[in-house]
């Protein structure tokens, strides 16, 4: 079987999924996971990159130390939103957890 762009996301995601509030579902066609019904990961179907909703200012923090670039569909910023384009399987683990939490209000 050939490996898929969003198949570490979805190996990644299993931490998260373990939660009885977090589900799956879709976001402008991305595969995404949802707390609640809030969407706070999602993974670029064609390249593979994480993207989370995290507070302004710690998007800002990731995208300063070069960890992070901003997440922009179609020209338009999301401000609470930063893609993450390496596949550090702890990296991205902690920061699905941190969505996570800001998705239940918990920042």
């Amino acid at each position: 079987m050939t490996e898929q762009p969003t198949d570490f996301f979805r190996a990644t995601s299993a931490v998260a999924l373990a939660h009885a509030d977090v589900t799956t579902g879709t976001m402008m066609g991305f595969p995404c996971l949802r707390r609640a019904g809030a969407f706070f990961a999602s993974c670029d179907h064609r390249s593979g990159d994480l993207i989370v909703k995290l507070p302004r200012n710690r998007v800002e923090q990731l995208i300063t130390a070069g960890v992070g670039r901003p997440f922009a569909p179609a020209g338009r910023t999301f401000r609470e939103w930063v893609l993450i384009d390496d596949r550090d399987k702890t990296h991205w683990t902690e920061l699905i957890d941190e969505a996570r939490a800001f998705a239940g209000g918990k920042h």
